[in-house]
């Protein structure tokens, strides 16, 4: 069990501080996902929509790349 979950509304990490998904969290989301990265790009768009919500004052850009633009 992680400690860098989501801090909601303003989804920060509960761990660390950073914004969510922090650093960590994404070697764990890589090695947790490491056989179905589809499943992972999945389970992070539900995580962006979600996030959209409740910071609807970041820009598009910013919030995907922040929840998407580190899948590769």
């Amino acid at each position: 069990m992680t400690t860098h979950g989501p801090v909601l509304p303003i989804w920060t990490c509960g761990g660390c501080g950073a914004p969510r998904p922090c650093a960590t969290r994404r070697r764990e989301l890589r090695a947790e996902f490491e056989d179905a990265p589809v499943s992972l790009a999945l389970y992070m768009g539900a995580q962006l929509v979600r996030a959209t919500a409740d910071l609807s004052w970041a820009s598009a850009g910013t919030l995907h790349r922040r929840f998407l633009g580190w899948l590769r």
